[in-house]
């Protein structure tokens, strides 16, 4: 009869197949360094690999290269190493080029990228932030800057000259004059001309300037210095007269004016020149001076405070020289 224990792989009795033994870490040690030994013969191991029979005279190459040093190495270790050569298990292949790759690289070295990414987050930053500041806020601010100048500031300015002016106005006619330039400066900030405004202030700056003066025209009467002239002009055959004058303030100074040459056509600034007068004027003031050389009635005119204009004792003409 036959023993159903010994033919059915099912029956009570049979013992499983033995799982295989997990490979010991000094046997793998083995034979990772049996494979880092083949690699330093790397043109040795590979033409011994292509021929079976050299195969096997390298595993007794490799088994004298360890017993020379002491180390007993089992056969099967050595083998394990050759396969493992050849199917490059120890070796490290790089993986192909692209972005996973790239990805892993940058993770590996994502401490030196955060550095670099920072940095450059930051220069944005400060560039977003720069251009925001200086370029859309400086025209934000140039703009509110305008409108407040235009709004406030300008007007405030006007009205400040405007009253100093009028203070000093004592006559209709240099008040009449002041408002003139008011209206002139009140019509330019109505239609926001910013050089009209400041041009009326400055205007009224000079008036408040003039109406505050007050001086004597007088005739100069000294040794060495000519009291009138007279010129003929290129284009005519009568000729002009001048008074040669200077304006005296109240500590008896000569004071600098600005005079227009009606022949040059340039300003300057002196303290002494030639007032165009007709010619009964100046040989009324020559006659005077013909008796002892002093002219007696030397003052021309007089402009006092409060006032605009010169008001002349002789009669004069308009127009002078400042060169003779």
């Amino acid at each position: 009869m036959t023993d159903v224990a010994t033919t059915s792989p099912n029956a009570v009795g049979v013992a499983p197949a033995a799982a295989p033994a997990p490979q010991k870490l000094d046997d793998l040690m083995l034979a990772m360094d049996v494979v880092d030994t083949l690699r330093h013969q790397e043109n040795l191991a590979l033409r011994e690999l292509d021929d079976d029979a050299r195969k096997a005279a390298l595993v007794e190459r490799l088994k004298k290269l360890y017993a020379d040093q002491g180390i007993a190495v089992p056969d099967e270790i050595i083998a394990e190493g050759v396969r493992s050569l050849e199917e490059s298990r120890f070796s490290y292949t790089p993986a192909p080029a692209g972005m996973a790759r790239t990805l892993a690289l940058m993770w590996v070295d994502r401490g030196r990228w955060a550095a670099i990414i920072g940095g450059s987050v930051v220069a944005i930053a400060v560039a977003i932030g720069g251009y925001a500041y200086f370029v859309v806020g400086g025209e934000r601010r140039a703009a509110e800057a305008a409108r407040v100048e235009i709004v406030e500031t300008l007007p405030a300015a006007l009205k400040k000259i405007v009253q100093t002016a009028r203070d000093e106005a004592k006559i209709p006619a240099a008040t009449a004059r002041v408002d003139e330039i008011a209206r002139r400066g009140e019509a330019a900030i109505a239609r926001k001309d910013v050089g009209a405004v400041k041009a009326a202030i400055a205007e009224e700056t000079a008036l408040v300037a003039t109406l505050r003066e007050a001086y004597q025209i007088r005739i100069v009467s000294r040794p060495g210095v000519r009291s009138g002239v007279y010129r003929v002009p290129a284009n005519r055959q009568s000729r002009n007269y001048y008074l040669i004058v200077e304006a005296i303030g109240a500590d008896g100074k000569a004071l600098p004016r600005e005079i227009l040459n009606e022949e040059t056509q340039v300003k300057k600034t002196v303290t002494i020149w030639g007032q165009r007068a007709p010619q009964s004027t100046y040989d009324r003031v020559a006659a005077d001076k013909q008796d002892d050389g002093i002219i007696q009635n030397d003052r021309l005119g007089e402009k006092r405070r409060g006032e605009v204009d010169v008001r002349w004792t002789l009669p004069v003409e308009a127009g002078a020289i400042t060169e003779w």
